[in-house]
């Protein structure tokens, strides 16, 4: 049976807040203290995802690269591997789609940088194997996933999850966490610039 226009824009309405309602304070504590601890090492911030995922992580580094850090202050050192179709391909005709971000790690990851990963399942082999290579290599995870979680929750240091079914609301919910840590930064410039 066919639900109307209202009844869908209600459910969906209703989901996103409660799941707005439902966010982990001590978790997202975490994420923040992850990337003040970043900004004060000058460390990189690190993202990636798939799909509408790899949308969410590259918008995310223009808001937070651009917004984060106001006035002519040091900004925050970050980049997604989501970015570069050419070597997004190359790396996975040559070598392994389940290798795309793993290999880019390999090239640009540090020591004890600050990685997110943001997954609707959690699940994603490449996210997985780029996880593991972070952990090699001491880095602090932040990760956001929706479901139960999947095996990226257990990866990580920190880790919000949309405990939803609906692709496209836990993309949403995504998005307004990420918009969430910029306007915490923008809101606490005194807490950044003691850091530099």
């Amino acid at each position: 049976m066919s639900q109307c226009v209202g009844e869908v824009l209600d459910q969906y309405r209703k989901e996103l807040i409660d799941c707005i309602n439902a966010t982990d304070k001590n978790e997202f504590q975490k994420v923040i203290d992850i990337l003040l601890d970043a900004y004060k090492n000058n460390r990189q911030v690190i993202i990636m995802g798939n799909g509408g995922s790899a949308g969410t992580a590259n918008h995310f580094v223009c808001d937070f690269g651009k917004n984060a850090v106001q006035g002519n202050h040091r900004r925050f050192r970050i980049l997604s591997v989501c970015d570069n179709v050419e070597k997004i391909t190359a790396l996975g005709n040559d070598i392994a789609f389940d290798e795309i971000f793993r290999q880019q790690l390999i090239n640009l990851m540090q020591e004890e940088d600050a990685i997110i990963c943001i997954s609707a399942s959690g699940n994603s082999p490449d996210l997985v194997k780029a996880l593991e290579y972070a952990n090699e290599k001491h880095g602090h995870i932040i990760s956001m996933a929706g479901f139960k979680g999947g095996k990226i929750k257990e990866m990580s240091e920190a880790t919000l999850v949309a405990e939803m079914e609906s692709y496209e609301r836990i993309e949403d919910m995504h998005l307004m966490w990420l918009h969430m840590i910029v306007c915490w930064m923008k809101a606490n410039q005194d807490v950044l610039n003691s850091l530099e």
